[in-house]
């Protein structure tokens, strides 16, 4: 039971997941208010502004770095995953996410059957460069917020 504890409040742990949350949040709103409808889906989604991965990563490298110096082995992991998992969302998956906007255009506008027009895509799997930058700054304000 202790060591629950110690899990649930680890900065390391529930600062990052903080910021998750805020990006998800913000992101629902950011929709919400552009689209004048409400998508829960928006909240446990990837994709769109800001980029939750980059706010996650961001917030537990700058947790890390404040909790046990920038000169720690710890804050130099959490540091390249964080530039690894914001260089995949900005390129890696931006490009499936180009991939994704040609098939849903051939699938709707081939000819075939209603099933075919009936079937979606997901469309928001990755992030512009300004989505990852948005999500790494508010990491990095979550984490300094909490730590």
């Amino acid at each position: 039971m202790e060591q629950l504890q110690q899990f649930f409040t680890n900065p390391m742990v529930c600062a990052p997941l903080a910021a998750w949350l805020a990006a998800q949040f913000m992101k629902t709103l950011i929709d919400a208010t552009r689209y004048r409808r409400f998508n829960a889906r928006l909240l446990t989604a990837s994709g769109g502004m800001p980029s939750a991965h980059s706010a996650f990563v961001c917030c537990l490298a700058a947790t890390a770095g404040r909790n046990v110096g920038l000169a720690s082995p710890t804050f130099a992991v959490t540091f390249a995953l964080a530039v690894v998992v914001m260089y995949d969302a900005a390129g890696v998956r931006r490009a499936v996410d180009k991939q994704s906007d040609i098939l849903t255009h051939v699938l709707n506008h081939v000819p075939r059957t209603q099933d075919d027009f009936d079937r979606f895509l997901e469309e928001l799997v990755g992030h512009t460069r300004l989505q990852v930058v948005a999500g790494a700054v508010l990491g990095i304000l979550v984490a300094a917020l909490l730590n």
